[in-house]
C-alpha cells in the first residue's frame, strides 16, 4: 500500500511541476484566479502534511511568490514521502480545519485527499488556460504511466 501512495505522490509531484512550468511560460496570459488556483493546490498539501507532522500551515488561499511555487512543490513532496515511510497510515490525527473545526482522520485518508484534491484543482487549471488559448496538458494518471 504505501508503494502505490508513494507512486500517487510522484504522480502529483510530477503533474504539480508541469502546471507550475506552464503557468510560467504564459504568464502574462493567465488570469488571477489561475495563480490562485495554483497556489490553493500546492497550499493544500503542505496544510495536510502539516496536520499530520503537527506543524505550522500555510493559509488556505495564500498567494506564495511565483519563484517559490517549484521549491513548495518539493518540500511538499518530501514531507508527503516522509511521512509514508515513516507513519503508521491508519492512525487517527485530530485536526482543526481553516474554519476551526475539529476532524478526526486517519493519516491515509488526509494523504489521499490532498492528492484527489491536486487533481481536481489541475482540471480547473486547465479549463482556465484553455479558455486564455493556452494549449492545456494532459494531467491523466494513466498517461504519466505510459
Amino acid at each position: 500500500m504505501k508503494e502505490k501512495l508513494i507512486d500517487l505522490f510522484d504522480y502529483t509531484y510530477h503533474f504539480n511541476k508541469e502546471m507550475i512550468k506552464i503557468i510560467s511560460w504564459n504568464l502574462p496570459k493567465v488570469n488571477d484566479k489561475t495563480i490562485s488556483l495554483i497556489n490553493h493546490t500546492l497550499n493544500a498539501q503542505q496544510i495536510w502534511n502539516s496536520r499530520i507532522l503537527g506543524e505550522k500551515s500555510f493559509e488556505v488561499w495564500q498567494i506564495n511568490p511565483f519563484e517559490d511555487l517549484n521549491d513548495i512543490n518539493h518540500q511538499n513532496y518530501l514531507k508527503s514521502i516522509e511521512i509514508i515511510k515513516n507513519f503508521d497510515l491508519d492512525t487517527i490525527i485530530e485536526y482543526q480545519n481553516s474554519r476551526g473545526a475539529k476532524f478526526e482522520n486517519s493519516i491515509f485518508e488526509m494523504l489521499f485527499q490532498a492528492i484527489n484534491h491536486s487533481t481536481y484543482h489541475r482540471g480547473q487549471i486547465n479549463s482556465l488556460l484553455k479558455q486564455e488559448g493556452i494549449e492545456p496538458i494532459l494531467t491523466d494518471y494513466i498517461f504519466y504511466k505510459r
